[in-house]
């Protein structure tokens, strides 16, 4: 959906809690996207496995949300992500690395108590002139 330059893609579905919480899965603002927050969900469960298992799911998330707006993970400038245990960090890291390793975006890093019984929460922005 286009609305003054913003278009808005992937309506959130019910195996992402769309009904609940309406929400795009990226969204082009100008030149930038934005991904909305993935967790390790498929078919609206959190896939089990721990911290490695779960941020290649995010990752592969990520992918397919960016793939909506005709990006990939090298137009991300920045990622924000929330780990729920801090001691996961260095594993969550390893993963990360192999996704970014010739561009890597600028990342901040946290731990949170996540919305969902997750390990690991992301969102990105993504670079593209139009």
């Amino acid at each position: 959906m286009k609305t003054e330059g913003i278009i808005r893609f992937g309506a959130a579905d019910d195996a992402a809690g769309g009904t609940s919480r309406p929400f795009s899965k990226a969204v082009r603002a100008g030149d930038f996207i934005y991904v909305s927050g993935q967790v390790p969900a498929e078919a609206g469960e959190i896939i089990d496995g721990g911290i490695v298992a779960q941020t290649e799911k995010v990752m592969g998330n990520i992918i397919a949300a960016l793939n909506l707006a005709d990006c990939g993970l090298e137009h991300v400038v920045k990622v924000n992500v929330w780990l729920d245990d801090p001691r996961d960090f260095t594993s969550f890291n390893g993963v990360f690395q192999r996704y970014f390793q010739d561009n890597p975006p600028a990342r901040s890093t946290v731990r949170s108590e996540l919305m969902v019984d997750a390990k690991v929460e992301m969102d990105v922005i993504a670079y593209k002139k139009q």
